[in-house]
């Protein structure tokens, strides 16, 4: 775990906030229409529908979600040509005990 790196992560106030509504998908975020009914991936939310929801480019939400994903604090999924993303719950669980360890 890079906690450096998680920390850089959470210094931006628009990557929190991503990680806070995608512990809610379902409240902050309508149906994902072009994620497929069997997928096996509960939660994920389309990069569509993060940039639309923050308003910011698609190029900025891309360059967010990646540096998030490369921290372990999200996963993703490809489905065609979407790129779907959800909170990685072991790792930010690992985080959270390892503040509370070294904090």
């Amino acid at each position: 775990m890079d906690t450096k790196l998680i920390f850089k992560v959470l210094s931006n106030e628009t990557r929190v906030q991503i990680l806070d509504w995608l512990k809610s998908p379902d409240v902050h975020f309508g149906p994902q229409i072009y994620l497929p009914p069997d997928a096996d991936f509960k939660g994920g939310i389309c990069v569509g529908s993060i940039q639309e929801k923050t308003g910011l480019a698609q190029s900025v939400i891309s360059s967010y979600l990646t540096l998030m994903k490369n921290a372990g604090l999200l996963e993703s999924r490809r489905f065609g040509q979407w790129t779907y993303y959800r909170r990685n719950e072991e790792n930010i669980d690992k985080f959270t005990e390892y503040i509370k360890k070294h904090l």
